[in-house]
């Protein structure tokens, strides 16, 4: 499945993950409107407004540049633009097709991610 995301003027493409309940429960809350800050020069993130289901995901993975991820300690969503080791309660979602450098913009911008077209 893919997912667009408006940042400021400019689309990127994304590819979910299949057989997910996390991604289900993220497609479910799209279109979303989101504020994305930065966070340990690494990831730009954003609080969801619902929780996602983790059932069946693995308690933790590590983040590579591009990838799209649920944070759920915190609840939030988390876009890597620098990758990152293991981390517990870090699950993908899934990974930009192209674009990551947008989101090395420094600050806080807005975001809406939709289904793709």
């Amino acid at each position: 499945m893919k997912i667009a995301i408006d940042i400021q003027g400019q689309t990127v493409t994304a590819t979910l993950k299949a057989n997910s309940e996390a991604v289900n429960d993220f497609v479910a809350q799209l279109p979303l409107s989101l504020t994305l800050t930065d966070y340990a020069a690494t990831e730009k993130v954003a609080d969801l407004p619902k929780r996602l289901s983790t059932k069946g995901e693995p308690a933790g993975t590590a983040a590579k540049a591009g990838d799209i991820t649920y944070y759920a300690p915190w609840g939030n969503l988390a876009i890597f633009h620098k990758s990152f080791g293991h981390a517990s309660g870090l699950v993908k979602l899934g990974t930009l097709d192209s674009g990551v450098e947008l989101m090395k913009k420094s600050g806080a911008f807005d975001v809406t991610i939709r289904l793709a077209d």
